[in-house]
Protein backbone atom coordinates (compact mmCIF):
# COMPACT_ATOMS: atom_id res chain seq x y z
CA UNK A 1 0.00 0.00 0.00
CA UNK A 2 1.40 3.83 -1.13
CA UNK A 3 2.39 5.69 1.84
CA UNK A 4 1.19 8.59 -0.34
CA UNK A 5 -2.99 9.87 0.86
CA UNK A 6 -2.98 11.88 -2.61
CA UNK A 7 -1.39 11.61 -5.44
CA UNK A 8 -1.36 14.38 -8.75
CA UNK A 9 -0.15 13.31 -11.99
CA UNK A 10 0.44 15.75 -15.00
CA UNK A 11 -2.39 18.02 -13.87
CA UNK A 12 -3.65 20.79 -16.44
CA UNK A 13 -6.13 23.13 -16.33
CA UNK A 14 -7.89 25.35 -18.88
CA UNK A 15 -10.03 28.39 -18.24
CA UNK A 16 -12.22 29.00 -21.62
CA UNK A 17 -11.90 32.53 -23.02
CA UNK A 18 -14.04 33.59 -26.12
CA UNK A 19 -13.92 30.10 -26.62
CA UNK A 20 -10.39 29.61 -26.61
CA UNK A 21 -9.23 27.21 -23.62
CA UNK A 22 -6.29 28.86 -21.66
CA UNK A 23 -4.13 26.83 -19.55
CA UNK A 24 -3.25 28.44 -16.42
CA UNK A 25 -1.81 25.14 -14.76
CA UNK A 26 0.18 22.93 -16.87
CA UNK A 27 2.01 19.49 -15.80
CA UNK A 28 1.79 19.46 -11.99
CA UNK A 29 2.89 16.32 -10.16
CA UNK A 30 2.78 16.40 -6.60
CA UNK A 31 2.24 13.74 -3.21
CA UNK A 32 1.26 14.11 0.19
CA UNK A 33 2.25 11.15 2.62
CA UNK A 34 0.03 10.22 5.46
CA UNK A 35 0.39 13.09 8.08
CA UNK A 36 2.18 15.15 5.73
CA UNK A 37 2.16 18.83 5.91
CA UNK A 38 2.68 20.15 2.06
CA UNK A 39 3.37 23.35 1.63
CA UNK A 40 2.42 25.04 -2.36
CA UNK A 41 3.82 28.07 -2.39
CA UNK A 42 4.24 31.06 -5.07
CA UNK A 43 3.13 34.89 -5.95
CA UNK A 44 -0.53 35.63 -6.34
CA UNK A 45 -1.21 33.64 -10.20
CA UNK A 46 1.23 31.29 -9.62
CA UNK A 47 -1.50 28.44 -9.88
CA UNK A 48 -1.90 27.31 -6.31
CA UNK A 49 -5.13 27.94 -5.63
CA UNK A 50 -5.90 26.93 -9.01
CA UNK A 51 -4.58 23.54 -8.44
CA UNK A 52 -6.16 23.41 -5.10
CA UNK A 53 -9.16 23.70 -6.26
CA UNK A 54 -9.10 21.17 -8.81
CA UNK A 55 -8.52 18.31 -5.90
CA UNK A 56 -12.68 18.79 -5.03
CA UNK A 57 -13.55 19.97 -8.53
CA UNK A 58 -14.58 23.48 -6.82
CA UNK A 59 -13.62 25.48 -10.21
CA UNK A 60 -16.16 27.11 -12.10
CA UNK A 61 -16.93 24.03 -14.70
CA UNK A 62 -17.68 23.67 -17.70
CA UNK A 63 -15.42 27.79 -18.32
CA UNK A 64 -12.64 25.62 -16.68
CA UNK A 65 -11.50 21.96 -18.21
CA UNK A 66 -8.59 19.41 -17.42
CA UNK A 67 -7.08 18.62 -20.50
CA UNK A 68 -4.40 16.43 -19.05
CA UNK A 69 -3.98 15.18 -15.35
CA UNK A 70 -5.32 12.44 -12.70
CA UNK A 71 -5.69 13.48 -8.75
CA UNK A 72 -5.21 10.17 -6.86
CA UNK A 73 -7.34 10.23 -3.57
CA UNK A 74 -6.43 6.68 -1.67
CA UNK A 75 -6.17 4.88 -5.28
CA UNK A 76 -9.36 6.70 -6.58
CA UNK A 77 -9.26 9.26 -9.10
CA UNK A 78 -11.05 12.43 -8.36
CA UNK A 79 -11.32 13.76 -11.29
CA UNK A 80 -13.65 10.61 -13.09
CA UNK A 81 -15.73 10.09 -9.52
CA UNK A 82 -19.71 10.73 -10.18
CA UNK A 83 -21.06 13.60 -8.50
CA UNK A 84 -22.51 11.84 -5.89
CA UNK A 85 -19.50 9.55 -4.78
CA UNK A 86 -17.20 13.12 -5.21
CA UNK A 87 -19.63 14.62 -2.93
CA UNK A 88 -19.23 11.86 -0.04
CA UNK A 89 -15.36 12.89 0.14
CA UNK A 90 -16.28 16.82 -0.10
CA UNK A 91 -16.10 17.62 3.38
CA UNK A 92 -16.37 14.35 5.09
CA UNK A 93 -12.64 12.80 4.46
CA UNK A 94 -11.61 15.98 2.37
CA UNK A 95 -12.29 19.24 3.91
CA UNK A 96 -11.15 22.80 3.00
CA UNK A 97 -10.83 26.20 4.94
CA UNK A 98 -10.48 29.14 2.70
CA UNK A 99 -8.69 32.13 2.77
CA UNK A 100 -11.63 35.28 3.82
CA UNK A 101 -13.67 33.39 6.91
CA UNK A 102 -16.24 36.17 6.43
CA UNK A 103 -17.44 35.45 2.89
CA UNK A 104 -16.91 31.61 3.86
CA UNK A 105 -19.60 32.02 6.86
CA UNK A 106 -23.11 32.41 6.20
CA UNK A 107 -24.11 35.77 7.65
CA UNK A 108 -27.89 34.67 8.24
CA UNK A 109 -26.79 31.72 10.33
CA UNK A 110 -25.74 30.98 13.56
CA UNK A 111 -22.61 29.04 14.12
CA UNK A 112 -24.33 26.33 15.59
CA UNK A 113 -26.14 26.40 12.49
CA UNK A 114 -23.50 26.31 10.34
CA UNK A 115 -21.67 23.53 11.82
CA UNK A 116 -24.73 21.50 12.51
CA UNK A 117 -25.05 21.77 9.04
CA UNK A 118 -22.04 19.42 8.01
CA UNK A 119 -22.75 17.10 10.84
CA UNK A 120 -26.51 16.40 9.34
CA UNK A 121 -25.39 16.25 6.23
CA UNK A 122 -22.41 13.56 6.54
CA UNK A 123 -23.23 12.37 9.71
CA UNK A 124 -26.47 12.22 10.23
CA UNK A 125 -26.27 13.99 13.44
CA UNK A 126 -29.73 16.36 14.64
CA UNK A 127 -30.75 17.57 18.09
CA UNK A 128 -29.05 17.33 21.58
CA UNK A 129 -26.20 14.91 19.99
CA UNK A 130 -25.52 17.75 17.06
CA UNK A 131 -24.92 20.25 19.83
CA UNK A 132 -22.79 18.16 22.27
CA UNK A 133 -20.51 17.50 19.08
CA UNK A 134 -20.88 21.11 17.75
CA UNK A 135 -19.64 22.20 21.23
CA UNK A 136 -16.65 19.45 21.55
CA UNK A 137 -15.47 21.11 18.33
CA UNK A 138 -15.38 24.61 19.07
CA UNK A 139 -13.71 23.85 22.37
CA UNK A 140 -11.23 21.90 20.30
CA UNK A 141 -10.66 24.66 18.04
CA UNK A 142 -10.04 26.89 21.25
CA UNK A 143 -13.33 29.03 20.78
CA UNK A 144 -13.67 30.62 24.87
CA UNK A 145 -17.07 29.83 26.59
CA UNK A 146 -17.83 27.61 23.47
CA UNK A 147 -21.75 27.33 25.26
CA UNK A 148 -22.27 31.16 24.41
CA UNK A 149 -21.03 31.10 21.06
CA UNK A 150 -23.66 28.66 19.37
CA UNK A 151 -26.46 31.41 18.93
CA UNK A 152 -23.85 33.92 17.67
CA UNK A 153 -23.36 34.94 14.02
CA UNK A 154 -20.04 35.90 12.24
CA UNK A 155 -20.18 39.23 12.65
CA UNK A 156 -20.10 38.73 16.30
CA UNK A 157 -16.82 37.06 16.65
CA UNK A 158 -13.49 38.59 15.97
CA UNK A 159 -11.33 37.79 12.23
CA UNK A 160 -9.26 35.33 14.67
CA UNK A 161 -12.36 33.75 16.09
CA UNK A 162 -14.25 33.44 12.54
CA UNK A 163 -11.45 31.22 11.03
CA UNK A 164 -11.34 28.85 13.90
CA UNK A 165 -15.07 28.37 13.59
CA UNK A 166 -14.05 27.27 9.89
CA UNK A 167 -11.39 25.04 11.22
CA UNK A 168 -14.31 23.61 13.07
CA UNK A 169 -16.76 22.98 10.52
CA UNK A 170 -13.51 21.55 8.32
CA UNK A 171 -13.01 19.37 10.98
CA UNK A 172 -17.04 17.87 11.79
CA UNK A 173 -16.16 14.63 10.17
CA UNK A 174 -12.27 13.79 10.99
CA UNK A 175 -11.03 14.55 7.47
CA UNK A 176 -8.17 12.31 6.07
CA UNK A 177 -6.58 15.50 4.29
CA UNK A 178 -7.50 19.10 5.17
CA UNK A 179 -6.74 21.74 2.53
CA UNK A 180 -6.23 25.36 3.69
CA UNK A 181 -5.80 27.95 1.39
CA UNK A 182 -3.90 30.85 2.57
CA UNK A 183 -6.02 30.56 6.21
CA UNK A 184 -4.06 33.70 7.58
CA UNK A 185 -3.89 36.10 5.12
CA UNK A 186 -6.28 38.37 6.86
CA UNK A 187 -5.16 37.75 10.54
CA UNK A 188 -2.97 39.71 13.12
CA UNK A 189 0.42 38.29 13.48
CA UNK A 190 -0.51 36.99 16.85
CA UNK A 191 -3.59 35.75 15.60
CA UNK A 192 -1.69 34.23 12.75
CA UNK A 193 0.50 32.11 15.22
CA UNK A 194 -2.21 30.84 17.30
CA UNK A 195 -4.11 29.57 14.21
CA UNK A 196 -0.60 28.21 12.91
CA UNK A 197 -0.37 26.42 16.36
CA UNK A 198 -3.77 25.07 16.32
CA UNK A 199 -3.41 23.37 13.34
CA UNK A 200 0.02 21.36 13.92
CA UNK A 201 -1.65 20.00 17.34
CA UNK A 202 -4.99 19.43 15.75
CA UNK A 203 -2.82 17.27 12.74
CA UNK A 204 -0.89 15.46 15.68
CA UNK A 205 -4.08 14.52 17.57
CA UNK A 206 -6.24 13.72 14.48
CA UNK A 207 -3.66 12.19 12.01
CA UNK A 208 -4.34 14.23 8.83
CA UNK A 209 -2.56 15.36 5.94
CA UNK A 210 -2.68 19.11 5.46
CA UNK A 211 -2.15 21.00 2.35
CA UNK A 212 -1.51 24.39 3.06
CA UNK A 213 -1.42 27.10 0.16
CA UNK A 214 0.53 30.91 0.91
CA UNK A 215 2.81 33.15 -0.01
CA UNK A 216 4.11 33.79 3.36
CA UNK A 217 7.51 32.29 3.83
CA UNK A 218 7.49 32.47 7.49
CA UNK A 219 4.34 30.97 8.06
CA UNK A 220 5.72 27.86 5.63
CA UNK A 221 8.51 27.28 7.60
CA UNK A 222 6.99 27.49 10.93
CA UNK A 223 4.57 24.31 9.55
CA UNK A 224 5.50 22.49 6.53
CA UNK A 225 7.68 19.02 6.28
CA UNK A 226 7.38 19.82 2.34
CA UNK A 227 7.43 23.08 -0.18
CA UNK A 228 6.70 22.98 -3.85
CA UNK A 229 7.04 26.31 -5.21
CA UNK A 230 4.99 26.75 -8.62
CA UNK A 231 5.52 29.76 -11.06
CA UNK A 232 3.23 30.35 -13.73
CA UNK A 233 1.14 27.31 -13.68
CA UNK A 234 3.97 24.83 -13.14
CA UNK A 235 6.39 23.46 -9.84
CA UNK A 236 9.78 24.62 -10.60
CA UNK A 237 10.95 23.31 -7.43
CA UNK A 238 10.21 20.89 -4.98
CA UNK A 239 12.41 19.72 -1.62
CA UNK A 240 11.47 19.02 2.34
CA UNK A 241 11.09 22.80 4.04
CA UNK A 242 14.80 22.49 5.58
CA UNK A 243 16.73 22.01 2.12
CA UNK A 244 14.24 24.64 0.59
CA UNK A 245 14.94 27.25 2.82
CA UNK A 246 18.84 27.21 3.28
CA UNK A 247 19.80 25.12 -0.45
CA UNK A 248 17.15 26.78 -3.08
CA UNK A 249 17.77 25.85 -6.21
CA UNK A 250 15.57 27.83 -9.19
CA UNK A 251 16.09 31.09 -9.35
CA UNK A 252 12.65 32.13 -8.96
CA UNK A 253 12.53 30.63 -5.30
CA UNK A 254 16.00 32.78 -4.70
CA UNK A 255 13.40 35.82 -5.30
CA UNK A 256 10.78 34.50 -3.01
CA UNK A 257 13.25 33.62 0.03
CA UNK A 258 14.98 37.40 -0.60
CA UNK A 259 11.70 39.14 -1.22
CA UNK A 260 11.43 40.17 2.84
CA UNK A 261 11.37 44.18 2.80
CA UNK A 262 14.38 45.54 4.14
CA UNK A 263 16.77 48.37 4.49
CA UNK A 264 16.91 51.22 6.33
CA UNK A 265 14.01 54.13 6.28
CA UNK A 266 14.81 57.14 4.46
CA UNK A 267 17.71 59.13 5.61
CA UNK A 268 15.85 62.40 5.25
CA UNK A 269 16.82 64.84 8.23
CA UNK A 270 14.22 65.48 10.66
CA UNK A 271 12.48 68.89 9.88
CA UNK A 272 10.05 71.19 11.98
CA UNK A 273 7.07 69.65 13.54
CA UNK A 274 4.71 69.00 10.65
CA UNK A 275 1.36 67.40 12.26
CA UNK A 276 1.07 67.12 16.03
CA UNK A 277 -1.66 65.00 18.07
CA UNK A 278 -2.21 66.27 21.54
CA UNK A 279 -4.52 63.60 24.31
CA UNK A 280 -6.61 62.55 20.82
CA UNK A 281 -9.74 60.44 21.53
CA UNK A 282 -12.89 58.66 19.44
CA UNK A 283 -15.48 57.50 21.52
CA UNK A 284 -17.97 56.28 19.69
CA UNK A 285 -21.68 55.78 22.00
CA UNK A 286 -23.06 52.71 23.25
CA UNK A 287 -26.91 53.26 23.69
CA UNK A 288 -29.95 51.06 25.21
CA UNK A 289 -33.71 51.58 26.17
CA UNK A 290 -36.36 52.84 24.49
CA UNK A 291 -35.22 56.71 25.32
CA UNK A 292 -31.57 55.65 23.44
CA UNK A 293 -29.75 56.55 26.32
CA UNK A 294 -25.86 56.47 26.39
CA UNK A 295 -24.84 53.97 28.91
CA UNK A 296 -21.04 53.92 28.36
CA UNK A 297 -18.42 54.20 25.49
CA UNK A 298 -16.46 51.93 23.10
CA UNK A 299 -12.97 53.82 23.34
CA UNK A 300 -11.80 53.23 19.76
CA UNK A 301 -9.03 55.79 20.55
CA UNK A 302 -8.26 57.03 24.10
CA UNK A 303 -5.67 59.72 24.61
CA UNK A 304 -3.33 59.51 21.90
CA UNK A 305 -0.12 61.85 21.67
CA UNK A 306 2.64 62.26 19.57
CA UNK A 307 4.50 64.95 16.76
CA UNK A 308 5.68 63.83 13.50
CA UNK A 309 8.38 65.82 12.07
CA UNK A 310 8.74 67.01 8.16
CA UNK A 311 10.43 64.00 6.12
CA UNK A 312 10.06 61.60 8.90
CA UNK A 313 8.03 58.35 8.82
CA UNK A 314 5.54 56.95 11.78
CA UNK A 315 4.77 53.67 12.11
CA UNK A 316 1.70 52.97 14.02
CA UNK A 317 1.19 49.17 14.85
CA UNK A 318 -1.36 46.93 16.83
CA UNK A 319 -4.04 44.35 15.92
CA UNK A 320 -7.06 44.70 14.32
CA UNK A 321 -9.43 46.81 17.00
CA UNK A 322 -6.41 48.48 18.24
CA UNK A 323 -7.76 52.39 16.92
CA UNK A 324 -5.23 52.09 14.05
CA UNK A 325 -7.28 53.35 11.04
CA UNK A 326 -9.91 55.39 13.78
CA UNK A 327 -7.10 57.26 14.74
CA UNK A 328 -5.76 57.80 11.10
CA UNK A 329 -8.96 58.79 9.91
CA UNK A 330 -9.49 60.84 12.72
CA UNK A 331 -6.56 62.76 11.85
CA UNK A 332 -7.52 63.41 8.61
CA UNK A 333 -11.01 65.15 10.20
CA UNK A 334 -12.88 62.23 8.13
CA UNK A 335 -14.30 61.51 12.09
CA UNK A 336 -15.39 63.55 14.90
CA UNK A 337 -12.74 63.44 17.61
CA UNK A 338 -11.49 65.38 20.90
CA UNK A 339 -8.11 66.25 21.84
CA UNK A 340 -5.35 68.73 19.31
CA UNK A 341 -4.64 67.90 15.97
CA UNK A 342 -2.31 70.79 14.55
CA UNK A 343 -1.01 70.36 10.89
CA UNK A 344 1.88 72.80 9.83
CA UNK A 345 1.51 74.45 13.15
CA UNK A 346 -2.34 75.03 12.61
CA UNK A 347 -5.03 73.80 14.56
CA UNK A 348 -7.70 71.60 12.50
CA UNK A 349 -9.44 69.83 15.53
CA UNK A 350 -12.03 72.92 15.07
CA UNK A 351 -12.20 73.45 11.34
CA UNK A 352 -15.45 72.69 9.58
CA UNK A 353 -15.80 70.83 6.46
CA UNK A 354 -15.22 73.50 4.51
CA UNK A 355 -12.67 75.40 6.22
CA UNK A 356 -10.86 72.13 6.06
CA UNK A 357 -10.99 71.31 2.22
CA UNK A 358 -8.63 73.40 1.36
CA UNK A 359 -5.90 71.88 3.36
CA UNK A 360 -6.95 68.15 1.90
CA UNK A 361 -4.50 68.72 -0.83
CA UNK A 362 -1.35 68.64 1.66
CA UNK A 363 -2.75 65.50 3.54
CA UNK A 364 -3.49 62.26 1.38
CA UNK A 365 -4.52 59.27 1.87
CA UNK A 366 -3.52 55.87 0.39
CA UNK A 367 -6.23 52.60 1.39
CA UNK A 368 -5.57 49.05 2.21
CA UNK A 369 -7.53 47.26 -1.19
CA UNK A 370 -6.82 49.49 -4.48
CA UNK A 371 -9.24 47.78 -6.18
CA UNK A 372 -11.43 48.76 -3.87
CA UNK A 373 -10.20 52.38 -3.57
CA UNK A 374 -10.18 52.93 -7.43
CA UNK A 375 -13.54 53.21 -9.30
CA UNK A 376 -14.31 50.87 -11.73
CA UNK A 377 -15.90 53.09 -14.08
CA UNK A 378 -13.22 55.89 -14.19
CA UNK A 379 -9.66 55.24 -16.39
CA UNK A 380 -6.23 55.63 -14.79
CA UNK A 381 -6.26 59.27 -16.04
CA UNK A 382 -9.45 60.25 -14.84
CA UNK A 383 -8.57 58.72 -11.42
CA UNK A 384 -5.15 60.00 -11.01
CA UNK A 385 -6.65 64.01 -11.91
CA UNK A 386 -9.94 63.82 -9.94
CA UNK A 387 -7.81 65.71 -7.23
CA UNK A 388 -6.25 68.50 -9.13
CA UNK A 389 -9.76 69.17 -10.85
CA UNK A 390 -11.69 69.64 -7.36
CA UNK A 391 -8.55 71.38 -6.24
CA UNK A 392 -8.66 73.96 -8.80
CA UNK A 393 -6.13 73.11 -11.83
CA UNK A 394 -8.28 74.67 -14.31
CA UNK A 395 -5.94 73.94 -17.27
CA UNK A 396 -6.49 70.73 -18.94
CA UNK A 397 -3.18 70.40 -20.62
CA UNK A 398 -1.35 71.08 -17.20
CA UNK A 399 -3.71 68.65 -15.81
CA UNK A 400 -2.49 66.12 -18.27
CA UNK A 401 1.18 66.71 -17.71
CA UNK A 402 0.63 66.22 -14.09
CA UNK A 403 -1.08 62.90 -14.32
CA UNK A 404 1.83 61.52 -16.85
CA UNK A 405 4.29 62.98 -14.15
CA UNK A 406 2.95 61.24 -11.22
CA UNK A 407 2.37 57.75 -13.20
CA UNK A 408 6.23 57.83 -14.10
CA UNK A 409 6.70 58.55 -10.29
CA UNK A 410 5.53 55.73 -9.70
CA UNK A 411 6.98 52.99 -12.38
CA UNK A 412 3.74 52.86 -14.54
CA UNK A 413 3.59 53.48 -17.99
CA UNK A 414 1.96 57.03 -18.66
CA UNK A 415 0.63 55.29 -22.24
CA UNK A 416 -1.77 52.82 -20.20
CA UNK A 417 -3.42 55.98 -18.51
CA UNK A 418 -6.86 55.33 -20.43
CA UNK A 419 -7.36 52.05 -19.32
CA UNK A 420 -8.98 50.86 -16.45
CA UNK A 421 -8.05 49.43 -12.69
CA UNK A 422 -8.92 45.88 -13.73
CA UNK A 423 -6.93 45.73 -16.49
CA UNK A 424 -3.61 45.85 -13.82
CA UNK A 425 -1.90 43.83 -11.06
CA UNK A 426 -2.34 43.93 -7.56
CA UNK A 427 1.00 45.87 -7.49
CA UNK A 428 -0.05 48.52 -9.94
CA UNK A 429 -3.38 49.26 -8.75
CA UNK A 430 -1.42 50.19 -5.72
CA UNK A 431 0.97 52.33 -7.53
CA UNK A 432 -2.21 54.01 -9.41
CA UNK A 433 -3.44 54.51 -5.72
CA UNK A 434 -0.02 56.48 -4.83
CA UNK A 435 -0.01 58.34 -8.19
CA UNK A 436 -3.32 59.83 -7.24
CA UNK A 437 -2.07 60.99 -3.88
CA UNK A 438 0.92 62.32 -5.38
CA UNK A 439 -0.12 64.47 -8.16
CA UNK A 440 -1.35 66.96 -5.56
CA UNK A 441 2.35 66.71 -3.95
CA UNK A 442 1.29 66.82 -0.55
CA UNK A 443 3.54 67.01 2.50
CA UNK A 444 1.80 64.29 4.49
CA UNK A 445 0.67 60.89 3.05
CA UNK A 446 -1.54 58.49 5.41
CA UNK A 447 -0.64 55.07 4.12
CA UNK A 448 -3.54 52.61 5.75
CA UNK A 449 -2.39 48.87 5.51
CA UNK A 450 -1.04 49.80 1.67
CA UNK A 451 0.45 46.51 1.19
CA UNK A 452 -1.15 43.91 3.01
CA UNK A 453 -3.06 42.76 -0.29
CA UNK A 454 0.13 41.78 -1.65
CA UNK A 455 2.91 39.42 -2.19
CA UNK A 456 6.06 40.06 -0.81
CA UNK A 457 7.87 40.75 -3.39
CA UNK A 458 5.63 42.96 -4.79
CA UNK A 459 5.50 44.46 -1.02
CA UNK A 460 9.20 45.04 -1.33
CA UNK A 461 8.74 46.98 -4.50
CA UNK A 462 6.27 49.34 -3.18
CA UNK A 463 8.19 49.72 0.38
CA UNK A 464 11.14 50.45 -1.88
CA UNK A 465 8.86 52.81 -4.10
CA UNK A 466 7.51 54.99 -0.80
CA UNK A 467 11.19 55.34 0.50
CA UNK A 468 12.50 57.19 -2.35
CA UNK A 469 9.23 59.11 -3.15
CA UNK A 470 10.13 60.44 0.20
CA UNK A 471 13.91 61.02 -0.09
CA UNK A 472 12.85 62.93 -3.23
CA UNK A 473 9.83 65.32 -2.08
CA UNK A 474 10.59 64.85 1.78
CA UNK A 475 7.66 63.49 2.51
CA UNK A 476 5.81 62.40 5.75
CA UNK A 477 4.13 59.17 6.06
CA UNK A 478 1.42 57.98 8.93
CA UNK A 479 2.33 53.68 8.50
CA UNK A 480 -0.68 52.24 9.61
CA UNK A 481 0.10 48.23 9.50
CA UNK A 482 0.30 45.02 11.57
CA UNK A 483 3.09 43.89 8.90
CA UNK A 484 6.04 44.31 11.09
CA UNK A 485 8.59 43.73 8.90
CA UNK A 486 7.29 46.43 6.12
CA UNK A 487 6.94 48.69 9.64
CA UNK A 488 10.68 48.10 10.17
CA UNK A 489 11.57 49.11 6.92
CA UNK A 490 10.18 52.53 6.25
CA UNK A 491 9.21 54.14 10.00
CA UNK A 492 11.42 56.36 11.73
CA UNK A 493 9.14 56.49 14.98
CA UNK A 494 7.27 54.18 16.33
CA UNK A 495 3.65 54.24 18.06
CA UNK A 496 2.13 50.92 19.36
CA UNK A 497 -1.53 50.68 19.99
CA UNK A 498 -3.71 48.72 22.10
CA UNK A 499 -7.42 48.88 22.76
CA UNK A 500 -7.27 52.92 21.97
CA UNK A 501 -4.03 53.48 24.08
CA UNK A 502 -0.37 53.77 23.38
CA UNK A 503 1.66 51.29 25.13
CA UNK A 504 5.01 52.06 23.85
CA UNK A 505 6.11 55.02 21.63
CA UNK A 506 9.80 56.22 20.40
CA UNK A 507 12.64 55.43 17.72
CA UNK A 508 11.85 52.96 15.91
CA UNK A 509 15.22 51.27 15.76
CA UNK A 510 15.59 51.40 19.43
CA UNK A 511 11.78 49.77 20.50
CA UNK A 512 12.54 46.71 17.82
CA UNK A 513 16.26 46.28 18.74
CA UNK A 514 14.89 46.49 22.90
CA UNK A 515 10.91 46.49 23.05
CA UNK A 516 10.03 47.39 26.91
CA UNK A 517 5.91 46.64 26.71
CA UNK A 518 5.01 43.07 26.99
CA UNK A 519 2.64 43.86 24.48
CA UNK A 520 4.95 45.02 22.11
CA UNK A 521 7.18 42.04 22.63
CA UNK A 522 4.42 39.79 21.69
CA UNK A 523 3.92 41.52 18.60
CA UNK A 524 7.63 41.49 17.69
CA UNK A 525 8.10 37.15 18.39
CA UNK A 526 4.90 36.71 16.59
CA UNK A 527 6.19 38.65 13.75
CA UNK A 528 10.68 37.94 13.32
CA UNK A 529 10.80 34.45 15.33
CA UNK A 530 11.72 32.01 12.85
CA UNK A 531 11.48 28.51 14.18
CA UNK A 532 13.28 25.78 11.89
CA UNK A 533 11.46 23.43 9.43
CA UNK A 534 9.24 20.62 10.50
CA UNK A 535 10.63 17.04 10.32
CA UNK A 536 7.99 13.99 9.17
CA UNK A 537 8.03 12.53 12.87
CA UNK A 538 6.64 15.82 14.32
Amino acid sequence: MSDNLLEIHDLAVAFSQGGTPQRVVDGVNLSIRRGETLALVGESGSGKSVTAHSILRLLPYPLASHPSGRILFAGADLLQLDEARLRAIRGNRIAMVFQEPMTSLNPLHTIEQQIGEVLALHKGLTGAAARARVLELLELVGIPEPHKRLRAYPHELSGGQRQRVVIAMALANEPELLIADEPTTALDVTVQLKILDLLKELQARLGMSLLLISHDLNLVRRIAHRVCVMQRGTVVEEASCETLFHAPQHPYTRELLGAEPDGQPAGNPAGPSLLSVEELRVWFPIKKGLLRRTVDHVKAVDGVSFDLPQGQTLGIVGESGSGKSTLGMAILRLLGSQGTIRFRQQAIDGLSQKQVRPLRRHMQVVFQDPFGSLSPRMSVAQIVGEGLEIHGSADSQAREQAIIAALEEVGLDPQTRHRYPHEFSGGQRQRIAIARALVLKPELILLDEPTSALDRTVQRQVVELLRRLQEKYNLSYLFISHDLAVVRALSHQLLVLKAGQVVEQGPAEAIFANPRHSYTRQLLEAAFMVPGCRTHTE
